[in-house]
């Protein structure tokens, strides 16, 4: 009998010793592996890990190092049953999360989670529930005595919520310093000794995505990365998916997990018991009926666990197949989740949870519609799912920002879906480098902008003929260029059908960048749907149905808005306004706020505070309080709400979790008329002695408010910085317009234009051309004309002043008549500033874009780092060695009648800094590329702007300002070099490049320096005078008498008529012309002209606004210039006329 029992073991057992044998051959191998990994693998990604781990593996065999064919850290160090139990305490159950939980589970040193979706906490806090874990935070009061009674007892402690730096009071924790006290293990916190139990642990985790952490900081923990990885939130997905589909399936796969892992242990068990009682057995095992019985226990029990266990092998390979099908839906939600988490790189208060995304899954899937087949119930849930996750994130999103996040969902879906290629979204995105630079086909329509683009194109594999053939088809490409619609247009030739609606984006985006975001909106509605292109209507209602007494409400500001208004009208709806209690933050008022929010929990009232940003040192305190609201204990009808303008300092797990909802201004003149009359009242409008002129003036004063606010959104050539103009500057206005109606008997404009222009609005204005252009708008609305009731305000007449015998609504439905969309004219700009502003709505569309970018990405076969490694190289190839400034000191000495040879021997010292920079980096980002130097943060940043192909901010900082992407950047630069080298070599030139100067206020300096040593006359008494000149740069051979030629200014917003000679107005789409040479003439006491002339700035770049330097330069400004006109000085200085020195292709 005995040996019939053990005959059955017998075959198992030699199986089992079998591998235990081949586990013991190989164990040196293997717990190397492992040890390393739990050593160093912590802080890593799974992708990282896998390559780190097979390097490992291959230095292994290579060494010849016994170990297992396919070593992995679980099959190692893992414990099935251990990591079940595990599983089912809220452990995700993808690989990178099991191995972090072995790294937890053999790691010497405390572990530090770095956990932004919080699933390490959830799962501390399951594991270790039953052992009576203590959690508390390092802004805790009295977290010190939490952690000691944790140490005294042996209790388990999670240290949550971490920042970026360790409180140096747990260094002795961290260190595990303990010592031997009268037998006693001690240890040292703070002043006081207490016993160290034993069984004490400590986890510590923190939510920010991607801390930087001191080397130290690794030395005392175990760094663990537990951010959620795609496939991670893949396989939990489904298995919600499944949970929330067939309840049934899932249920039973979570049975089986519980049962095998218990049969396991069951049969561990008792071949224990038979080796103890085989080895304690004393005489003769046949004579023991125990150790008999035990076996035939153990025969049954091994056999029926093992039917069991195929069993519920096959159940759970039949449950894995009908879970595959519902793969789509993880897939898809997973792409929509990495969307979502992204956006927080575009703006701080984009923030949003893993529980938030969760929920809006489940109730996604519970309210999608049902179908017969699963493929089309699928197709549904996507559906659905995708267009309830927008419209809940558009919310709280600023409108700039909506079109993008709907472009980017479409773009990661169809990327997954493999239907665009990686380098064509890069080109899309970032622009392309152009190998063989030939000339345009046609000048006289194409710009050279589009041209360098075309070229840059031809570069992609499926585009390789396509700048040969747009010179073969100009007159179609042309017609597409002038066309209303040119993203509608069919494609010339064979590129229409060849082409998918995506690469038609990169055609538009050469052609014509102002209609790409139209564009974008077409494709969005083709691939998605139309819905999403729609206009999300918010209101309180939706965002307060979405909100609990636990969950915040958030209104994110934009300058110039305010909820309030909104909100108490909202509160009256709901009957609450006699208990809605609010108060403005800002210093001293954080304890107030927190007595009113104490009381308003418990009474279920409503609080409401304003400018959260105002009071970022008071908001650890506030995200305190919003954690220690508990569901049982606060009223359901509390309600938290909160203002703030975009901050970082702003709580993250407060905006996580919080309703959110952007507030913005209205858009448009009629808008902002609408606004500014809807707060007015018959009553106020008859309330003047002189009612007539002060309704007429009202009128233009609200107007003028319109204009100030609108022209800001055509960039630089609105006004040079977009100033911050409010509801209040408005108000003060009015009030002192009715006031100086009231005292005076004539109309006061020259006190009404100094009042608004110069203190209320002007207050604000800090460029003194943006000064002289207020002052300019302001003539058009307060002079005595307007008074006339047909006055126009613009060329066509549509704005235009009506009847003062109007009432209120007279007036509002006159506004409600203006068009919707702001015609330029309004504004005094050219019909193209429409161009310019929808090109630089397209530019900034794609920057945000390109900070979403993953940092990982492949494009076609090549990876990033060897596409940085490519551009790195080619740079280097084109950068020549500094020049020698001996050789230019020798040949060009400091002479006092020659001021021209140190303005060169200056630039050459700062173009050879730039280009020592320019080397020294890419070298150093070449070594790190291939390992052999550490990869700084700094290196890291300029691998990602070599890779968007921008200009690195460590060759920013010592270079001339410029707005070029760095493939055109790198070719300026070697004009520049050019420029210098001809001058070295050929002498002083004729004519000045004035665009190729690093400082050219030291060129302009020395011009007067040179006449003023020359005329022996002092430099303060003499100016420039201006001359445009007749010949082009290659007529003048020789330098002038007096002064200096220059040339290199492009003119933006008019252009330099060389028949007339005069400015004109600009063609349709031309939105920059070339300036013909000017003659800088030093004139002693010259007086300025006042007609016939517009005096035009000089700016480097066409960002225009620039920043005082030291020496009381500005970074952008250089001069301004006397250009011949017929027009008077106020048309061009609305149409925001400048000369430009580069510009930004």
């Amino acid at each position: 009998q005995l040996i019939n029992g053990l005959s059955d073991e017998k075959v198992r057992w030699q199986e089992t010793v079998e591998n235990l044998e081949h586990t013991l051959d190989n164990i040196s191998g293997d717990v190397l592996l492992a040890a390393g990994f739990v050593a160093y693998l912590g802080p890593f990604t799974g992708q990282y890990r896998t390559v780190l781990y097979d390097h490992w593996v291959k230095q292994l065999t290579r060494h010849k190092v016994p170990h297992t064919s396919e070593p992995t850290l679980i099959g190692t160090l893992g414990n099935p049953v251990k990591i079940r139990s595990w599983q089912i305490a809220g452990l995700p159950n993808d690989t990178l999360s099991v191995e972090n939980g072995v790294i937890n589970q053999y790691s010497q040193r405390w572990t530090h989670f770095i956990d932004p979706q919080s699933q390490a906490n959830k799962w501390i806090k399951n594991m270790e529930k039953d052992n009576g874990l203590d959690v508390f935070k390092l802004s805790d009061r009295d977290f010190l005595r939490s952690m000691e009674n944790a140490i005294r007892f042996g209790k388990p402690c999670l240290l949550e919520n971490v920042g970026e730096e360790l409180d140096p009071a747990l260094e002795p924790v961290l260190l595990k310093q303990t010592y031997k006290q009268q037998g006693n293990t001690v240890l040292k916190l703070g002043d006081t000794v207490i016993p160290y139990h034993e069984d004490f642990r400590m986890y510590i985790t923190t939510k920010l995505p991607n801390p930087h952490y001191t080397p130290e900081i690794s030395t005392k923990l175990t760094l663990i990365n537990f951010t959620l990885s795609p496939s991670g939130l893949e396989d939990q997905l489904l298995g919600q998916v499944v949970a929330e589909e067939r309840p049934d399936l899932e249920e039973a796969k979570n049975q089986l997990i519980v049962s095998n892992a218990k049969m396991r242990q069951e049969l561990k068990d008792i071949e224990d018991q038979i080796l103890y009682r085989l080895s304690s057995s004393e005489g003769n095992p046949v004579d023991d009926m125990e150790l008999i019985k035990v076996l035939e226990a153990s025969k049954m029990k091994a056999a029926e666990i093992q039917a069991k266990v195929r069993i519920a092998e096959q159940t759970e390979k039949d449950i894995d197949l009908t879970r595959m099908e519902y793969i789509p839906v993880a897939v898809r939600t997973q792409i929509l989740f990495f969307c979502v988490s992204d956006l927080a790189n575009v703006d701080p208060m984009y923030q949003y949870s893993l529980e938030w995304f969760l929920n809006i899954f489940l109730s996604g899937i519970a309210n999608s519609e049902r179908a017969d087949n699963l493929k089309k119930r699928i197709a549904n849930i996507n559906r659905h799912l995708t267009y309830n996750l927008y419209s809940n994130v558009c919310r709280s999103l600023f409108e700039k920002h909506k079109l993008m996040f709907a472009f980017l969902l479409c773009a990661r879906i169809m990327m997954n879906e493999a239907k665009i290629d990686q380098s064509e979204w890069r080109y899309l995105l970032s622009g392309g480098s152009i190998h063989v630079m030939t000339e345009n086909p046609a000048p006289d329509w194409l710009s050279d902008r589009a041209w360098r683009d075309i070229l840059a194109l031809s570069n992609l594999p499926a585009f390789s003929d396509f700048a040969h053939d747009f010179t073969k088809h100009l007159s179609e490409f042309q017609a597409i260029f002038d066309s209303p619609e040119p993203h509608r247009e069919p494609l010339p030739g064979i590129w229409n059908e060849y082409l998918d609606q995506f690469q038609k984006l990169l055609v538009l985006r050469c052609l014509r960048g102002d209609k790409v975001t139209n564009a974008m909106q077409d494709f969005v509605a083709t691939n998605l749907e139309p819905r999403f292109i729609e206009p999300q209507a918010t209101n309180l209602s939706v965002v307060f149905k979405d909100s609990s007494s636990t969950t915040p409400l958030i209104f994110v500001l934009s300058p110039g808005t305010d909820p309030a208004a909104d909100l108490y009208k909202f509160a009256e709806e709901m009957k609450f306004s006699k208990k809605l209690s609010a108060i403005s933050l800002g210093q001293g008022q954080g304890p107030r706020a927190e007595a009113m929010m104490r009381s308003s929990i418990e009474r279920g009232k409503w609080v409401f505070f304003q400018n959260c940003h105002l009071a970022p040192s008071w908001m650890p305190a506030l995200e305190r309080l919003i954690e220690h609201i508990s569901p049982d204990k606060v009223h359901r009808d509390f309600r938290l709400w909160l203002t703030s303008l975009p901050s970082n300092k702003f709580p993250v797990s407060i905006l996580q979790n919080g309703s959110k909802m952007t507030i913005e201004p209205p858009r448009g003149v009629k808008a902002n008329l609408l606004k500014s009359y809807s707060s007015l009242s018959d009553d106020f409008l008859n309330s003047c002695r002189k009612v007539m002129e002060f309704k007429s003036l009202l009128l233009s004063l609200c107007l003028f408010h319109g204009n100030a606010l609108e022209r800001r959104k055509f960039g630089p050539l609105g006004f040079n910085i977009p100033y911050e103009f409010t509801d209040g500057d408005l108000r003060i206005c009015i009030s002192q317009l009715k006031m100086f109606l009231d005292e005076y008997d004539d109309i006061p404009y020259k006190v009404l234009k100094y009042t608004a222009g110069e203190i209320n609005y002007g207050g604000r204005v800090t460029d003194d051309w943006d000064r002289r252009c207020i002052m300019n708008i302001l003539e058009d609305y307060y002079s005595p004309s307007v008074l006339f009731h047909e006055h126009s305000y613009s060329a066509s007449g549509i704005y235009h002043q009506i009847q003062p015998t109007y009432d209120l609504n007279g007036y509002l439905s006159y506004i409600k008549g203006l068009p919707l969309n702001d015609m330029p004219e309004i504004f005094g700009l050219h019909d193209n500033a429409n161009i310019t502003f929808a090109q630089n709505e397209t530019y900034a569309l794609l920057g945000a874009i390109i900070q979403l970018q993953p940092k990982s990405s492949s494009i076609g076969g090549q990876g990033r780092e060897e596409i940085v490694e490519d551009v790195a190289n080619n740079i280097l190839l084109q950068s020549p060695e500094p020049i020698n400034l001996q050789l230019v000191t020798a040949k060009y000495p400091v002479l006092y009648e020659e001021s021209m040879n140190t303005v060169l021997v200056q630039e050459v010292i700062r173009y050879n800094r730039l280009l020592q920079v320019i080397t020294q980096t890419l070298r150093d980002l070449l070594k790190a590329l291939k390992g052999l130097v550490v990869m700084s943060s700094q290196l890291e940043l300029m691998a990602t702007s070599l890779y968007n192909n921008t200009v690195p901010e460590l060759w920013k900082a010592k270079a001339y300002p410029s707005l070029k992407p760095l493939s055109s950047w790198v070719m300026d630069l070697m004009q520049r070099l050019d420029f210098l080298q001809t001058w070295i070599q050929g002498g002083i030139p004729a004519v000045f490049w004035i665009s190729g100067f690093f400082f050219p206020q030291a060129f302009l300096t020395g011009t007067l320096q040179n006449f003023a040593r020359k005329s022996v006359i002092s430099i303060d008494t003499i100016s420039f005078d201006f001359k445009v000149m007749h010949q082009s740069v290659s007529e003048l051979k020789k330098r002038p008498e007096e002064g200096c030629y220059i040339h290199g200014l492009f003119l933006e917003g008019a252009r330099w008529d060389p028949e007339a000679f005069q400015l004109a107005e600009s063609r349709p789409k031309e939105l920059y012309t070339e300036m013909a040479v000017i003659w800088l003439l030093p004139t002693p006491n010259r007086k300025i002209q006042d007609q016939d002339f517009y005096l035009c700035p000089i700016y480097k770049t066409l960002t225009r606004a620039g920043t005082l330097s030291t020496t009381g330069h500005s970074t952008n400004y250089i001069i301004a210039v006397e250009i011949p006109s017929d027009q008077p000085q106020r048309h061009w200085i609305k149409r925001g006329v400048a000369l430009i020195c580069a510009l930004d292709y």
